[in-house]
């Protein structure tokens, strides 16, 4: 008997709570294991089914992460970005590790992402949109299910929450008991980012909680400064003119995301709000599909389908307007402003080429959705000496194309997409400080793709706000 059998036919097969009824947004054939008979891609292979049912089990009683009201919250937020009132900036690790669950790793992943918001906000001159690729991004589609080393092949490390990077035959076993280690350590991120923000760390009047060791670039530092000081006199002189505190500027809110990639624990966290008359994933605010998983007819859709979280799609070359349009009209059917947002990752050299078919792909559905671009995973490239790396220019490059594409066909660029790190790192070239080929073994952490460090990070939002300075002074001319 295979393991989703064995879970089709235990009581983690969920059945409508007592007095469901179908509202005019849920499908009424749906309910959280509705996937299981789907064709299920990227799912491990567990050889102990048993003890995977036992895991799933103890997931499934365990209290939720996330609450609907938050997750509702966003949607709202989300909605507003499609319309070109905010902007959303989603980032973080490619894949998170356990080991890397400690209070300055997750401050610092929460700062640098406080402090390229502050530059988006004074650039874009609108609120700025703050979800994270954290507390549960842990784990990672790829492109073969086994890896091959000097003559013996293992199963391929699917991150922290399937298995172990180690290249051995016991590292490599997929363990049950790792969903329930990626539960408590997202728990636990998650909770030290409320208690930081709760306690003040992301308000503006004090910006310098957010110190910037991490630049070494003087002209960054710098320009960073000014803005600062900008936003800080602007606030100085509204509250001192209206006599009362900016109360959005003393607590922003922060919200989390991952890939939906792995069913079974994502099956685990949903629940049936009954004043809400929905079903939620509460394992986090935004989940995402990934390329790899979107395919019309398989379990993924299925399950994203039915849920009411606000949710996102990775959009590449490979998918087909066809494709495109059929997934907008089955995980949005209402036409729900907030629900959906398309992520699109071409790369440099296909965005010109590709994009524009998308986006009338899309215009001809009359679906609301947010647009995003991704300018990390289609820009991945592989040195001589086997290092994966990404290029600064081609990331600034991407998101540049990005916004002039979505004007020029009477679109909107509603927000970035970037894996990044507040650690120093050297795993893509270029930025500032000129990082090259010869730099990135120095300080190559990523298991799985890499990221901009914080500097580069920060330096990326400068230029996506200056660029929006730019457009909206020349239009003002026009």
């Amino acid at each position: 008997m295979s393991d989703l059998t064995r879970l089709a036919n235990s009581p983690l097969a969920s059945v409508q709570p007592a007095g469901w009824q179908p509202n005019s947004w849920q499908p009424s054939s749906w309910q959280p294991s509705s996937w299981q008979s789907f064709p299920a891609t990227q799912q491990p292979k567990y050889s102990d089914a048993a003890q995977l049912l036992r895991v799933v089990g103890s997931l499934s009683r365990l209290p939720p992460l996330v609450v609907s009201w938050e997750i509702e919250a966003l949607r709202a937020k989300l909605a507003k970005a499609q319309r070109g009132e905010q902007f959303l900036l989603q980032g973080g690790d490619c894949a998170e590790s356990f080991e890397d669950c400690e209070s300055d790793k997750i401050a610092q992943r929460l700062k640098i992402l406080l402090q390229m918001s502050l530059v988006l906000l004074q650039g874009l001159k609108k609120p700025i949109i703050r979800v994270g690729r954290f507390a549960g991004q842990y784990a990672k589609p790829r492109s073969s299910d086994t890896e091959t080393r000097d003559g013996i092949t293992l199963p391929c490390y699917r991150g922290d929450n399937v298995n172990r990077p180690e290249f051995n035959a016991v590292a490599r076993d997929p363990d049950p008991e790792l969903l329930l280690r990626g539960y408590e350590r997202s728990s636990l991120t998650l909770n030290f980012v409320r208690a930081l923000i709760d306690g003040g760390f992301a308000d503006l009047h004090h910006p310098e909680y957010w110190d910037l060791s991490f630049l070494r670039h003087a002209k960054l530092r710098e320009s960073y400064q000014k803005i600062v000081d900008s936003i800080a006199e602007s606030l100085e002189f509204f509250e001192s003119m209206s006599g009362e505190r900016v109360h959005a500027a003393t607590r922003g809110d922060f919200y989390t995301s991952h890939e939906g990639l792995h069913l079974l624990s994502e099956q685990a966290q949903t629940r049936y709000i009954e004043r809400q008359q929905r079903w939620y994933n509460l394992s986090t605010h935004m989940p995402w599909i990934g390329m790899r998983t979107a395919n019309i007819d398989g379990a993924h859709i299925e399950y994203f389908r039915g849920i009411a979280n606000p949710i996102g799609v990775k959009i590449g070359a490979a998918m087909g307007a066809d494709w495109l349009r059929s997934l907008v009209t089955v995980l949005n059917p209402n036409e729900e402003p907030g629900r959906l947002t398309l992520i699109h990752r071409f790369g440099v050299t296909e965005i010109e080429q590709r994009l524009p078919a998308m986006l009338k792909a899309v215009n001809d559905t009359g679906a609301p959705v947010l647009w995003v671009c991704d300018p990390m995973h289609g820009n991945t490239e592989t040195t001589n000496s086997g290092i994966k790396t990404r290029r600064f220019d081609n990331i600034l490059g991407e998101v540049e194309a990005a916004f002039q594409i979505h004007e020029a066909h009477g679109s909107r660029l509603g927000g970035v997409h970037i894996e990044l790190t507040g650690e120093d790192v050297t795993e893509c070239i270029g930025g500032a400080r000129g990082l090259a080929e010869v730099d990135l073994s120095r300080a190559y952490k990523s298991a799985v793709d890499p990221r901009l460090n914080a500097e580069q990070a920060l330096e990326l939002a400068m230029l996506i706000a200056r660029r929006a300075g730019t457009t909206r002074r020349s239009s003002s001319v026009d």
